[in-house]
């Protein structure tokens, strides 16, 4: 791999990603936070990836370590690592940081945080969005970003479990 430092420097600890997110607020960056398993990464993980890329300065995105997917899909998932699903968002340009949480909900990371955006897919209602009381108490925004039609980790799952 011709550039590992660039990528690994990129995932962070929870205590890395606080002393980062005041370097930034330092430098006045709008900081824009999603996340989610990203098990399989597939168009609509990209799609909801590269628009709250767009909608801040930087992209920090929250990745569920392996315990927490299994807890919230099941024993059969994840279908890769968490390293490597970190590695993975990591090496995407568009993103700035990723950190893993091990809780039920990204809660303690966006209160940590403090986003100015929190973007998920249009799967929720903001009302339903982990944070979102929390971001807009603080003078920031939900997005909610429409889900790309016909893409997802299960259904992706399920045509390779058919062939």
């Amino acid at each position: 791999m011709k550039y590992p430092a660039l990528i690994n420097n990129k995932i962070l600890s929870f205590d890395g990603m606080r002393h980062q997110v005041k370097r930034w607020r330092l430098l006045d960056k709008n900081i824009a936070f999603t996340n989610g398993c990203f098990d399989i990464l597939h168009e609509g993980h990209l799609e909801i990836l590269s628009q709250s890329a767009a909608l801040g300065d930087i992209l920090v995105v929250g990745v569920n370590t392996d315990s927490s997917v299994k807890r919230l899909k099941g024993e059969n998932r994840p279908v890769n690592k968490e390293l490597f699903r970190a590695k993975m968002l990591a090496a995407l340009t568009i993103v700035d940081a990723v950190v893993l949480f091990d809780e039920p909900t990204p809660l303690e990371l966006i209160r940590m945080i403090a986003p100015d955006t929190l973007i998920k897919g249009g799967d929720y209602a903001i009302d339903q969005v982990v944070g979102a009381e929390d971001v807009i108490k603080n003078g920031g925004e939900v997005k909610i970003v429409p889900l790309v039609k016909g893409y997802s980790t299960t259904a992706l799952i399920q045509k390779i479990q058919e062939l």
